[in-house]
C-alpha cells in the first residue's frame, strides 16, 4: 500500500518538475522567435547585398576586372567586405554603415603585389 503522504509528495515533485519544463519551453520559444528574425533580417540583407553585386556587375567596374587576378586570400577579404564588414587594419571586423566605401579596406584588398 502506498503511503499518502509519499503519494502527495511525488505528486508535487512531479507538478513542480513539469512547471519547470513548461518554462523551460517558453524560454526555448522565445529564443527561437528571436532567430527566425535574425534570420529573416539577414536573408533581406544577403539578397540586398546580392542585388548590389548584381549592379556592380553590370556596370563592370573596373575592380571587378581587377579581382580576377587576386589571390585566395585578397578573395575572401573581398567577400568579407562585400558582406558589410571592414578588412583594413583601423576597423577589421565592425561593420560598414549603409555599405559605405572605406579606401582603407579598398587598399588592403586590391592594391598590387609587389611585396613578394
Amino acid at each position: 500500500m502506498i503511503d499518502r503522504r509519499s503519494l502527495y509528495d511525488g505528486l508535487n515533485q512531479l507538478e513542480q518538475e513539469l512547471q519547470k519544463n513548461l518554462d523551460d519551453l517558453v524560454s526555448m520559444k522565445e529564443n527561437l522567435l528571436e532567430l527566425i528574425e535574425k534570420n529573416a533580417t539577414l536573408e533581406m540583407e544577403n539578397e540586398r547585398l546580392r542585388e548590389r553585386i548584381r549592379e556592380i556587375d553590370e556596370k563592370k567596374s573596373p575592380i571587378l576586372d581587377e579581382r580576377q587576378e587576386l589571390s585566395e586570400s585578397r578573395l575572401n577579404l573581398e567577400k568579407i567586405y562585400e558582406d558589410g564588414f571592414h578588412v583594413c587594419n583601423l576597423l577589421y571586423g565592425s561593420r560598414r554603415e549603409q555599405d559605405e566605401p572605406c579606401a582603407f579596406c579598398l587598399d588592403v584588398i586590391y592594391r598590387e603585389n609587389k611585396q613578394k
